[in-house]
């Protein structure tokens, strides 16, 4: 006899959550040997595989305070809006992704609405890093976290949260990433008279792209009047595209912007160095061998509290590795004329490039998993789903 469709309530906001959620649907499929039924709300990639969202995922893809602060209303509109909807499906399993300011307060009201639904939070929250209170505060309603890097478990015991288990991260078995890596293997050393190939990556998120698409601009400038030759690499999202190609429109040399993933997995495999939003595109970097300068500048209301912080880098590469591996500068600090000449040490076969690249072979190692991270999700929530 066939068996029924699983139902799989999802809750995914970012680029990198939908890309998450996609990868653990899959392998659903591919072990419980059943079709999946998506219900909730996601990106492009979990609409590919039938997902009919409840709304535009970007509407949770919020950074910063100051823009949770304004949107608050509406936030709090749609966290009721989802609950009551997964709670009326009743699915198999309700598995929210990231966005844990949203995501958790859905999974709090579904509990209380139906204590029978398991709920699996995927991404631990940065509870290691600061507000280390939320780990206890998601354990009555959260079953699961699926951690993506290898300490968080012994921390979520350490703090008492809920179990979490290591599945690894998706990245590292990649075939884009893999691609990417291979060519960087394959490439000679920078010659100081050859065109250099810069990626620029200035975030997904518009806030992100506003705050550092000016000072990458600058940077670019600065590197051409001290003689670079370069070519410029954009790689982007759509939902942001529109505002980045305004936004070089009047840079003196035109970057290529790249919407179409194979040509941004070519793109790393192509670069000589990058210069970056600090987020999980650093991780991606890393692990296809590509140098790297990371910026950010926090918002007003996040700088108030910065104090609150208590982990030593904000770059995963950094924390992996648990070494300084890649530079990051932040507020203040993102000053092209800097930026510029920090970019020229990454560009020269020196000590500045090796030592990144001896961390990012460090880094590969201690993210390897036997299987793919999709797989290790998928198995555990198959065993809330039996349970």
């Amino acid at each position: 006899m066939t068996q029924p469709p699983l139902k799989i309530a999802i809750v995914a906001g970012e680029e990198s959550g939908d890309l998450l959620g996609t990868d653990l649907v899959q392998a659903l499929q591919r072990l419980s040997g059943r079709e999946v039924r998506l219900v909730g709300t996601g990106g492009r990639h979990l609409q590919e595989l039938g997902l009919s969202p409840l709304f535009n995922a970007s509407e949770i893809a919020l950074m910063g305070l100051t823009a949770v602060i304004r949107d608050l209303p509406r936030l709090i509109r749609r966290i009721g809006q989802t609950a009551r909807f997964v709670a009326a499906e009743k699915p198999d399993c309700l598995v929210t992704i990231d966005s844990p300011d949203f995501s958790l307060r859905v999974a709090r009201k579904v509990r209380a609405l139906d204590p029978t639904i398991p709920i699996i939070h995927y991404i631990c929250p940065s509870v290691w890093a600061w507000r280390p209170g939320r780990a206890k505060a998601m354990k009555p309603h959260v079953d699961e976290v699926l951690c993506i890097l290898p300490f968080e478990p012994a921390e979520l015991e350490r703090l008492g949260g809920p179990h979490g288990t290591f599945v690894g991260h998706r990245l590292t078995t990649d075939p884009g990433i893999a691609i990417a890596a291979a060519m960087q293997e394959g490439k000679a050393n920078p010659a100081p008279d050859r065109e250099k190939t810069l990626l620029l990556l200035p975030g997904s998120r518009r806030s992100e792209v506003r705050s550092l698409i000016g000072p990458f601009g600058e940077t670019v400038s600065i590197l051409r009047a001290r003689g670079h030759r370069m070519r410029l690499l954009l790689p982007t999202v759509p939902h942001v595209a529109g505002l980045v190609e305004e936004a070089v429109s009047t840079w003196q040399q035109k970057p290529e912007i790249i919407l179409d993933p194979q040509h941004k997995w070519q793109a790393f495999g192509e670069a000589d160095a990058a210069l970056i939003a600090s987020g999980t595109v650093s991780l991606e970097l890393a692990l296809a061998g590509v140098p790297m300068l990371s910026s950010y500048k926090l918002d007003t209301l996040a700088r108030m509290i910065q104090s609150m912080v208590t982990v030593w880098s904000a770059a995963l590469p950094n924390l992996i590795a648990d070494r300084p591996v890649v530079q990051e500068n932040y507020n203040e600090y993102v000053r092209p004329q800097w930026m510029a000449r920090y970019v020229e040490g990454l560009f020269e076969d020196g000590a500045l490039r090796r030592w990144q690249k001896d961390g990012f072979a460090e880094i590969a190692r201690r993210m390897a998993t036997e299987r793919p991270s999709g797989e290790i999700a998928a198995e555990t929530v198959l065993k809330h789903i039996t349970k």
